[in-house]
């Protein structure tokens, strides 16, 4: 049974940190791309951060601030989020995207992440 549990979502004050866990279970996880996605409301979801390959690439809008890290060992993925703004207030999803066909993808249920003062 696959599962991403996120984790580690909650209010902050502009110009604060949140560090985003995501558990991964039931896949082999090295064979998988790891992403994260957020989506405010009336928005679409959009790719924020992602780690695939050794290789990282970042939305412009967080460029800088956000870090995306993986553990294979422990099947887990990080995004650390500095400097917020309330821009990037939205329910954060972890996702995994297959490297081989027939490239199945999965999600996690999301964390909302609030940044208000």
């Amino acid at each position: 049974q696959v599962q991403l549990v996120e984790s580690g979502g909650g209010l902050v004050q502009p110009g604060g940190s949140l560090r985003l866990s995501c558990a991964a279970s039931g896949f082999t996880f090295t064979t998988y791309a790891m992403n994260w996605y957020r989506q405010a409301p009336g928005k679409e979801r959009g790719l924020v951060a992602a780690s695939s390959g050794g290789t990282t690439n970042y939305a412009d809008s967080v460029k800088g601030r956000f870090t995306i890290s993986r553990l294979d060992a422990a099947n887990m993925v990080y995004l650390e989020m500095n400097s917020l703004k309330p821009e990037d207030t939205a329910v954060y999803y972890c996702n995994a995207q297959g490297y081989f066909l027939p490239r199945y993808s999965y999600w996690g249920q999301g964390t909302q992440v609030t940044v208000s003062s």
